[in-house]
């Protein structure tokens, strides 16, 4: 299925640098968030680490031909896999270079990936960066997470609302250069004609409610360049806390 996209990043308000990362690569599908952790630009290491290696995986495997036989069942198998072992060479990578550079001790990056396979996108993550969807007027979250503050959702003692402010927000309980091995969440979305995906850093979520990025997400369908570009404007006006990084795509 065609489709248009757009990513764009911006340092925010209140850091001194920019610390996300992100993919665009229309040529064989793939796009990707990755915002870093760990100060002293080891964030800014891990971040880039992970982009490159997703990228630089997938595109030595062949993809996205070395996935096009068979069913498209087996297709789409081929193609979880394919992302899951990629996020999890990036992770390895990540490790190394801890291990090779003491004073990155604690660097780490959440990553959010979608590849486009005929009519599916397959999404992968870890961490909290999140991919959403908008279809007939209604916002969806794809991804759930992987942070303590939804963890204390889930058990019903924090309601979302509480949760977005929560001054823990920002810890993760997943990410990429924590542990040598890493769980990666793998999910399929089937996609339809006019389908708005986000996927971006939580600078973004944590300064702008879900309607609100429904809301412009919807007003600017039609060209996802300005639909980034007034997500990371309204998340600055909010207060710019973080990073903010973002990857729009419409489905055609």
């Amino acid at each position: 299925m065609s489709h248009q996209v757009c990513g764009a990043t911006d340092v925010g308000r209140r850091r001194e640098s920019n610390e996300d990362q992100y993919l665009v690569d229309s040529e064989i599908g793939v796009y990707a968030v990755a915002d870093g952790m760990g100060g002293h630009a080891a964030g800014e290491v891990a971040s880039q680490l992970a982009i490159e290696t997703l990228s630089a995986a997938l595109r030595r495997d062949g993809w996205p031909e070395s996935t096009g036989e068979g069913s498209e069942q087996e297709r789409k198998t081929r193609i979880a896999l394919s992302i899951r072992q990629a996020i999890s060479e990036a992770n390895r990578k990540i490790c190394e270079s801890v291990e090779d550079h003491a004073e990155w001790k604690g660097m780490g990056t959440t990553l959010v990936a979608l590849a486009i396979s005929g009519t599916s996108a397959i999404i992968g993550h870890v961490g909290d960066s999140r991919a959403y969807l908008v279809r007939g007027g209604q916002l969806s979250r794809l991804t759930s997470d992987h942070s303590w503050v939804n963890e204390q959702v889930k058990l019903g003692l924090l309601s979302a609302e509480d949760a977005q402010r929560h001054p823990w927000r920002n810890i993760v309980t997943r990410a990429l250069g924590n542990r040598a091995e890493v769980d990666v969440d793998l999910l399929e979305q089937p996609i339809q004609p006019d389908d708005l995906f986000l996927l971006c850093s939580d600078g973004l979520n944590t300064m702008l409610r879900d309607g609100e990025i429904q809301t412009i997400l919807e007003k600017h369908a039609d060209n996802p360049e300005v639909a980034c570009n007034e997500l990371i404007a309204a998340a600055n006006a909010r207060g710019g806390e973080d990073n903010i990084t973002v990857v729009v795509l419409r489905a055609e």
